[in-house]
């Protein structure tokens, strides 16, 4: 067997084609990262890759629903990509499908248990579904893990807003 029908072979093979899509993402570039991924995607449509990337461009242009379906189609291919799984839970909570949203969370932490983005992104859906009691447990979770400073200061202000404002300071303090 060649290298290239070796299942690495294939995997180099399919982050090759996407080597310029992802440097155009780097620099911002999201159009243009669009058009090489369809190009990418034309020579191979079983890459997987492309399709995850293609969702991050996309979401970067703010087209929810293309990314929705990027990230789908790299999951249809690879079921196990992490990223793709977490970016699919996030976009189908914000396009209202908290159901769908949570249950792609969940297929996260089933495989990842304790990842933080998935933590992250099941807590955002479970507010989002109003159940705060489930939102307040995995984003709390979350923050154990040491997130970085921005994601850190917007989900503690987030959790504050859920718990509304603490007791009173009595006379004695």
């Amino acid at each position: 067997m060649s290298a290239k029908t070796t299942p690495d072979g294939l995997d180099a093979a399919h982050w090759s084609a996407i080597e310029e899509a992802t440097e155009l993402l780097h620099e911002e570039r999201f159009r243009e990262a669009v058009v090489e991924l369809h190009r990418a995607l034309k020579d191979d449509p079983k890459n997987a890759y492309a399709y995850y990337f293609l969702g991050i461009a996309f979401f970067e242009l703010g087209e929810i629903e293309p990314a929705r379906d990027a990230y789908a189609a790299c999951l249809r291919l690879a079921p196990s990509h992490l990223g793709a799984r977490v970016a699919y839970a996030h976009v189908l909570r914000m396009l209202g499908d908290v159901r769908g949203s949570i249950r792609e969370g969940m297929a996260a932490l089933s495989q990842a248990p304790g990842d933080p983005d998935a933590l992250h992104a099941v807590g955002l859906a479970y507010h989002a579904r109003g159940d705060e009691a489930a939102a307040v447990k995995y984003l709390e979770a979350f923050l154990a893990t040491h997130p970085e400073f921005e994601v850190d200061a917007e989900t503690r202000a987030l959790l504050a807003s859920i718990k509304g404002p603490g007791p009173e300071p009595s006379a004695d303090d």
